[in-house]
């Protein structure tokens, strides 16, 4: 090899040392590494960034468009309700995510289906007070082992049918690799369920470790319109409110303490929840239920235009003194009061009689101008901005999820290519307004894109300089001509290049070994070809060996070790379970 090749082995070898240990960004680490390999002329620019025009990546980022209108219109809550619903414990909750995700993923690409229902999850662990480390892997693995059970569930899984039937006039049938799939991702789904207490982690945001001074007495009323009414406590999923909880409900005049999980709520209820802020958010985007206030329908604009925000009224604010409905809070800011906190205890009765102090932390509604013209304001210390608290549309949900439909069935007829599906809906999205363009902005993850651009500008120097090759040619050549054991070695050779470089190069590379092996050896290629697709599509060992991995790295708050811890033992236990069944379909 020449000096290209092995300074492309030292920054692999860099890369993924710093990534294990050091708590760098991951973004950063492989910006790093592609750019020391452009620098040194070993890539030139093309090469380095090719992988932001990869259609794959764009596709990943046009989701996030897609996402973020089921976000808007509340969309993703309802996928909550009906897909996940109430778990009654850790092992349960893995069980209700991770069997629609693998059924799914089997005929959908799983892309889409862990961009949509990684926000989806995140909301129900906080209801719920799960770990969301705990579900995010399992949440991943189940995409990539529902993939592995037909020809579509993965794009590596065409891609090397395509190659069979160019090069040898074969092909799979849609449900041939279920034969294999199957056992692998029953086993695969068993093995996470019965280590994940021990070889996952269990971190939680800041925000669940400590306990807000700041608690909140607001009150919501019970839309006449909405799906709420007719409903018990339990099954309006207000039972289980993280750190929130209903303390009574005033029903024409009448209050009922002390609420059981199966009082049925009538139109016009008016409930009183008292809890932190980041729990008067979540309550905001239950569809059903609106502010008992009559004075945030009295704002200019849509409820969607509007986000919560935390004030601290100073003692020069024109206010104190005075009733909330007294001073015209409403007229004075445009902005609605929405509960009030004084000295970290919360504040009970009707908002508008309550009479504002200096020091009063008030939670408005408003919209985000209030937080610009008021931050160096002497009417307010201090003015805090609440994230991703604006009312979602819900009357446009419909619309969102008709939108999602289309994509997913576009896409699994091959009517349109997932790239094409996945526009489509974006635009859709945007055009009906289901979510705007700065919010789809702002919901796109770009360090996930520039990991998952810098890996393919990795993979291609490795292919480049020949060390791809060179190790795939030495590991081969160590095994002999027993046509089982070099389907052991073209298994853990594939699926050890996938864990490095990108899934689909990793195929790419190993087809022409194994079919010029088969050929000598004198044995079908069919029984490699398909090891080829299990290895490189069930890669679990780190969070850069496929792209689900790297859509949960941050959302579950993982450490590059995290997977390794359990993604090695799995990938060894799905490889175990592929190598002795493929022998048994196939043959050689």
């Amino acid at each position: 090899m020449g000096w290209e090749a092995w300074l492309t082995v030292a920054v692999v070898v860099g890369v993924l040392g710093t990534l294990i240990l050091t708590r760098m960004a991951a973004d950063m680490v492989f910006l790093g590494g592609v750019t020391v390999l452009l620098l040194a002329g070993v890539l030139d620019p093309g090469q380095a960034f090719g992988g932001l025009a990869n259609q794959g990546l764009i596709t990943v980022a046009v989701l996030y468009v897609v996402v973020s209108g089921l976000q808007e219109t509340g969309g993703i809550h309802w996928i909550v309700q009906r897909l996940l619903g109430r778990p009654r414990s850790l092992a349960n909750a893995q069980v209700k995510l991770m069997t629609p995700v693998a059924f799914m993923s089997a005929f959908l690409n799983n892309t889409p289906v862990v961009a949509m229902l990684i926000p989806a999850v995140n909301e129900w662990a906080r209801k719920f007070g799960l770990s969301s480390s705990k579900l995010m892997i399992p949440l991943s693995y189940a995409a990539i082992l529902g993939g592995t059970c037909t020809l579509i569930g993965t794009s590596t899984n065409l891609v090397v049918n395509g190659l069979l039937e160019d090069r040898t006039a074969q092909g799979l049938r849609m449900f041939d690799l279920a034969w294999v799939g199957l056992p692998v991702a029953v086993v695969g789904l068993g093995f996470i369920l019965l280590t994940t207490r021990w070889l996952l982690p269990d971190r939680r945001p800041p925000m669940q470790e400590m306990t807000d001074p700041r608690e909140y007495s607001v009150e919501m009323l019970v839309d006449a319109d909405g799906p709420l009414v007719g409903r018990s406590i339990e099954k309006a999923g207000l039972r289980h409110l993280s750190g929130m909880f209903l303390a009574e409900i005033d029903r024409n005049g009448q209050i009922l303490p002390a609420v059981s999980p199966q009082e049925t709520l009538q139109a016009g209820d008016r409930l009183v929840f008292v809890g932190v802020v980041e729990s008067v958010v979540e309550l905001q985007k239950i569809r059903g239920l609106t502010p008992a206030t009559d004075q945030v329908f009295k704002l200019t604009g849509h409820r969607s235009e509007r986000i919560l925000i935390e004030a601290v009224v100073s003692g020069s604010c024109p206010v104190v003194g005075r009733t909330i409905r007294d001073g015209q809070f409403r007229s004075r800011y445009d902005a609605v009061v929405i509960a009030v906190a004084r000295d970290g205890v919360r504040l009970g009765g009707k908002i508008g009689d309550i009479v504002i102090r200096p020091g009063d932390t008030l939670l408005l509604e408003a919209k985000e101008a209030f937080a610009q013209r008021q931050r160096n304001s002497r009417d307010f210390f201090l003015v805090s901005q609440i994230e991703d608290s604006s009312p979602p549309r819900h009357e446009r949900a419909p619309v969102a999820i008709g939108l999602l439909a289309v994509m997913v069935i576009s896409a699994g007829l091959g009517a349109l290519s997932m790239l094409e599906a996945a526009l489509l809906a974006a635009a859709g999205m945007l055009i009906t307004g289901c979510c705007t363009v700065e919010t789809a902005r702002r919901n796109i993850d770009w360090s996930v894109l520039l990991v998952i651009a810098a890996a393919f500008g990795i993979g291609a120097a490795m292919e480049q300089t020949g060390v791809a090759l060179v190790v795939a040619h030495s590991v081969i050549q160590a095994v002999g001509d027993a046509p089982w054991m070099n389907l052991v070695a073209i298994y853990l050779l594939t699926a050890g290049f996938t864990a490095v470089i990108t899934n689909n190069a990793a195929a790419l590379l190993m087809f022409p070994i194994a079919l010029a092996l088969a050929s000598d050896l004198g044995v079908s290629i069919m029984p490699y070809a398909v090891a080829i697709m299990l290895a490189a599509s069930a890669s679990f060992a780190t969070p850069i060996g496929y792209q689900t991995n790297l859509m949960v790295y941050g959302p579950g708050g993982y450490h590059f070790t995290d997977f390794i811890r359990i993604g090695l033992p799995l990938n060894l236990v799905t490889a175990l379970v592929a190598v002795l069944v493929i022998p048994l379909v196939w043959g050689f």
